[in-house]
């Protein structure tokens, strides 16, 4: 009964059989022991397996071989934040067997190198590798598929297929696991050739697909954005009497959901239910976060509804891509609302709900709000990160407040976070705002020594800083340098720097103008044109500079979209201008905004 339990991980049932047991005169021995250990340990529960080899002690009972079998692959599968700490245990018990004179088998060395494989210890996964085989033990597929797992995890495909490679080369060849392996690690990569290219390998092999290759062909073909295929797919499993799980369900859902075609998405999540199987918070989240990346708060509220009505509680993340989407818009009071019931919820706290909070603060402008919060993370000790840096940097870049991002930027530092390209890029926003651009050009001349070299936005950012500055020869100056450097302006660049020279004169003359004039003719050489919003700010200007047209109006008319010169576009020119007003701000920055601080790089 106990072996019984044990199996299914159920140590409240293992231990009240244990416990039936003793109290009818039955003593356990070490194999009773051993099973009850096991039961914690399938149950993830080490604390309470190792009081069950205390116990175990205290009645003179010797471990034996497969006790410490059972520990060392427990803690070895215990992926959470502590696992180092797991691991350091899971060598003392190795440590400890030796002492006793008892030799590990070859799966107390598999069971270390899977454990880390999860921390991905490379080095020390290596090196019971190689103890391995000193104790005379053949390395089996499973040896060889730790590593490609190791490698595949911590994004190294080339060598997790040098490992195959070597493995096939003595004989062994691969299974489905090992294939699955070599197939996810390309398919993260996005190399969807070489993922296909496995696939076929398999197939010529003469293995059939189960039901994880199917799940990463399904995955494979959503990212591609080939929906059709993968429902494909999702049909050939039901035909083949292979129930698919939510592994095959969820990627097709996001997938429709990024798509932004919600009733596809929704259609999905009708069959899941219809094929018997229930949609569980992550199939509810990948919902959620297609709905988010689309903009679409309310709807991705909506679901959440859903959530509730089917009985499902929503997990911290549920909560965070919630906060997420208003912390897009800047709607601080709902961010905080959905920060609240993470809290009365109970849930696990992270360094990635504050970064989403602090986010909603300063893209709303409460940057009081926003050191409040960074307190509280420290009441959590939950340590600042360099996103969490950057937002707040950016906060204060957004109000021109320089020296809040200097000392943030020098207390980033103190505390021995590095500071990346989107960092000094809001530093120099901050600057730039500031009219302070001998700082500004301090700050590039420190991201040199660092070895960081300035990317399209920090260009862009310097460019508008220098018009800003009323200095139109340095942002022309600024724009070749970036040239030079081997960066391709975007519409932002171009956009930036037009806007910027054209609302800084009423009178273009010399080098300005010959400058404006080449860029509008690099512009309309790469086929770009302005939208109808940037056209009519821009004749606005031009109505100051050339009032009875000229050159320059020539010059950005051809790069004006096709149907501006229509009567009602005329009209709304016209009108623009004899009132003054554009809603288009020729402040407008465009080296601000989430783009530099992307939710997705967590």
């Amino acid at each position: 009964m106990i072996v019984y339990y044990a199996k299914r991980g159920d140590k409240h049932h293992a231990r009240a059989t244990f416990e039936n047991m003793r109290a009818r005169g039955i003593e356990p021995n070490a194999f009773v022991f051993t099973s009850l250990v096991h039961a914690y340990a399938v149950a993830r529960d080490m604390r309470g397996a190792l009081s069950c080899v205390e116990e175990m002690k205290a009645e003179g009972i010797e471990l034996t071989i497969v006790t410490y079998s059972i520990l060392i692959s427990g803690f070895g599968k215990i992926n959470d934040a502590h696992q180092s700490g797991n691991m350091d245990r899971a060598e003392e018990l190795v440590r400890e067997m030796e002492e006793d004179g008892i030799d590990a088998p070859i799966d107390a060395y598999h069971s270390m190198m899977h454990g880390y494989t999860i921390i991905q210890d490379e080095k020390k996964c290596l090196i019971v590798f190689e103890r391995l085989k000193e104790c005379c033990f053949t390395p089996s597929i499973i040896s060889y598929g730790c590593l490609i797992n190791l490698y595949v995890k911590i994004g190294k495909v080339a060598k997790a297929i040098a490992i195959s490679k070597e493995m096939e080369s003595y004989g062994i060849k691969h299974n489905n696991k090992t294939y699955s392996m070599l197939i996810s690690g390309f398919i993260h990569l996005h190399d969807f050739t070489n993922a296909f290219r496995i696939f076929e390998e398999m197939l010529k092999s003469g293995l059939q697909p189960d039901r994880a290759i199917y799940n990463l062909l399904i995955e494979a073909f959503c990212k591609m954005g080939n929906m059709d295929r993968a429902i494909r797919i999702l049909e050939k499993m039901q035909k083949e009497r292979m129930q698919p799980s939510n592994r095959a369900f969820r990627p097709i859902i996001e997938g429709f959901a990024v798509a932004g075609d919600m009733k596809r998405a929704l259609d999905i999540l009708d069959l899941m239910r219809r094929s018997g199987c229930a949609p569980t918070v992550m199939t509810y989240n990948a919902l959620i976060h297609g709905l988010i990346r689309k903009n679409q708060v309310e709807r991705a509220v909506s679901v959440l509804n859903k959530m509730y009505i089917a009985g499902i509680t929503p997990n911290e993340h549920t909560y965070t891509i919630i906060m997420r989407g208003y912390a897009a818009t800047g709607d601080i009071a709902k961010a905080f609302e959905y920060f609240t019931k993470i809290k009365e919820g109970g849930l696990k706290l992270d360094v990635y709900i504050y970064e989403t909070l602090l986010r909603a603060c300063c893209k709303s402008g409460r940057m009081q709000s926003a050191l409040a919060v960074t307190r509280e993370m420290s009441s959590q000790k939950i340590s600042r990160n360099t996103f969490v840096y950057n937002i707040l940097i950016d906060g204060w870049a957004r109000r021109g407040d320089v020296w809040e991002a200097a000392d943030l930027m020098k207390q980033m530092k103190e505390d021995g976070v590095p500071p990346n390209i989107h960092t000094y890029t809001s530093y120099i926003n901050a600057c730039c705002k500031a009219g302070d651009m001998q700082r500004a050009q301090t700050v590039i001349d420190e991201m040199a020594d660092v070895g960081l070299k300035p990317n399209l936005k920090t260009y862009t950012t310097l460019i508008k800083g220098w018009a800003r500055a009323s200095l139109p020869d340095r942002a022309l100056k600024c724009f070749e340098e970036m040239k030079l450097a081997g960066l391709k302006p975007d519409e932002a660049a171009y956009h930036c720097l037009v806007t910027s020279l054209l609302s800084r004169a009423t009178v273009m003359e010399g080098s300005t103008y010959t400058g404006i004039l080449s860029v509008c003719r690099e512009m309309f050489e790469n086929d770009l044109t302005v939208d109808m919003r940037t056209a009519v700010h821009w004749s606005k200007w031009l109505h100051k500079i050339e009032m009875t047209g000229g050159a320059l109006t020539e010059a950005l008319q051809r790069i004006f979209p096709p149907d501006w010169n229509s009567f009602e576009v005329l009209g709304e020119v016209s009108d623009s201008v004899s009132t003054g007003d554009s809603d288009y701000s020729s402040d407008s920055d465009f080296s601000d905004g989430d783009e530099n601080q992307d939710a997705d790089d967590n």
